[in-house]
């Protein structure tokens, strides 16, 4: 029996896996369409020399903020442990590069992108430092060569979930946070990891037209559920690191919490004994608790959370507990908010 190989219900079946052939075709006709990392880059302002407004075209909207640097670490392997474990399919690049949730630009989800596109352009997310503070005993100063070069960089296809009732799947490029978090040594005191992000409110128009938000964006985890398996430091999406509205330069993924769990844009990791506030349970408790894992049975007053629909498709499907990952259930007693 100890060879008996179960496979997790997240795994993607062999019949339902989208073939390695057919991933890289994909990769190499948007990078004919000049969408890969490099091309992406050298997209176009929003103005023309006419200073006519044009739309703008895939290429301007998926730019990676970090403009080319870092290309050659993309495209990174897939990692087949991690899959949709359904009959779901890749959400189409360009809907998920238009509908994100960013307050520090907009709260409006279908705008964001406009203005997070020139803010990046124009104010640059390199260099970027990250902080490493509190009950550790690696206090540190991070860059980004330290993100993308200490840590082996892998691609996983995961779920993603709103609160907002929407989910979309989406490929990430990353590493396990516990790897980041191991390289930092946490004491033995810390129970806690603390998520500060960045803060511009001169630049960002969302900071500055909601000056009443507790800026700059702050999130915590337990130390074992930011260890876990699952938990993720994306630096990356479909092939090419993160266009700014995704959370450039580098952002967690926790596909089995609510979409708002994962801090866009962090500057700085705290360990800590005490548990810390958190951004959205500290502005509306009635709405978001501390845990925020994708539950069903618990419900919102504003959305229910019984069913989702997929941004991509329009498919509306029931809600999954974990959001289709059970395998985190361990961690919890059940009844957390």
């Amino acid at each position: 029996m100890s060879h008996v190989h179960l496979p997790p219900s997240w795994q993607l079946s062999e019949r339902l896996a989208t073939p390695e052939s057919a991933w890289l075709d994909r990769r190499r006709l948007l990078a004919s369409l000049g969408l890969a990392a490099a091309g992406l880059a050298l997209g176009g302002d929003l103005l023309a020399t006419t200073g006519c407004f044009r739309e703008p075209s895939p290429a301007d909207i998926l730019r990676p903020a970090l403009g080319a640097r870092f290309a050659g670490r993309f495209p990174a392997p897939r990692n087949p442990a991690y899959g949709l474990g359904d009959d779901r399919a890749p959400t189409p690049e360009i809907i998920a590069g238009k509908e994100n949730n960013f307050y520090e630009f907009t709260i409006d989800k279908w705008a964001v992108w406009e203005l997070a596109m020139p803010w990046a352009r124009r104010h640059g997310v390199d260099p970027w430092t990250i902080e490493v503070a509190g009950l550790v005993e690696r206090p540190a100063r991070l860059d980004l060569d330290d993100l993308f070069t200490r840590f082996p960089l892998e691609e996983r296809l995961y779920r993603f979930r709103c609160v907002e009732r929407w989910g979309m799947q989406v490929p990430w490029t990353g590493f396990p946070l516990a790897r980041l978090i191991d390289h930092c040594r946490p004491l033995g005191a810390a129970r806690w990891v603390r998520f500060v992000c960045f803060d511009h409110p001169d630049t960002l128009p969302g900071q500055a037209s909601r000056p009443y938000f507790p800026w700059p964006y702050f999130e915590a985890l337990r130390l074992d559920e930011a260890r876990h398996p699952l938990a993720f430091a994306a630096l990356g999406i479909y092939g090419h690191a993160l266009p700014m509205q995704h959370g450039a330069p580098w952002r967690l993924v926790l596909p089995w919490k609510y979409g708002y769990k994962g801090p866009k844009a962090v500057v700085r990791i705290e360990f800590t004994a005490a548990r810390p506030p958190t951004f959205w349970n500290t502005v509306a408790a009635n709405e978001y608790g501390f845990y925020s894992n994708v539950d069903p049975g618990r419900p919102h007053p504003r959305w229910t959370q019984r069913s989702e629909t997929d941004i991509g498709t329009g498919e509306m499907r029931p809600t999954l507990r974990y959001n289709g990952y059970p395998e985190v259930a361990a961690l919890y007693r059940g009844d957390e908010v």
